[in-house]
């Protein structure tokens, strides 16, 4: 299994890459790694933040695709009807850009820290944009320490 951290300010997640079910898009995904950039709060799609990444052409098909992820799953989205970004649910969502209901790849489950998880995505709601990033990580590591 390989293990992804995602580092949020202090909140560091700990996540699985679902390798079983989108197999390209881990690939994809892992040749991105480091991969820093901001996560802002969706517009349309309920309780996730989301990392633009514009006109990013990822070369990848719908694989494990969802439009509803749960707490703690994460997407991405490979372009097409709306710019290719990741989404990162952290309560009730329904993917969805202002042209409607998106599906994207799950490809990635943050695996410890769904509560902190909640509470970041209330921080960027009421506080603004924070710094993201990704990298090859650690399982043992706990969400909120550094």
């Amino acid at each position: 299994m390989t293990d992804i951290r995602i580092t949020v300010g202090e909140d560091v997640f700990p996540a699985r890459l679902e390798t079983g079910m989108a197999p390209a898009t881990c690939a994809a995904f892992l040749r991105m790694l480091p991969y820093g950039n901001r996560i802002i709060h969706v517009r349309w799609s309920g309780e996730a933040c989301w990392i633009p990444m514009g006109n990013f052409q990822t070369g990848l098909a719908m694989e494990n695709a969802t439009a509803y992820p749960a707490p703690g799953e994460i997407l991405l989205y490979p372009g097409g009807v709306s710019e290719t970004e990741i989404l990162i649910a952290y309560g009730p969502t329904h993917f969805a850009s202002k042209a409607g209901t998106l599906a994207g790849n799950h490809f990635l489950t943050i695996t410890d820290g769904k509560d902190a998880l909640a509470a970041l995505g209330r921080r960027v709601l009421w506080e603004g944009a924070r710094d993201v990033l990704f990298e090859m990580g650690d399982q043992r590591r706990q969400a909120g320490a550094v």
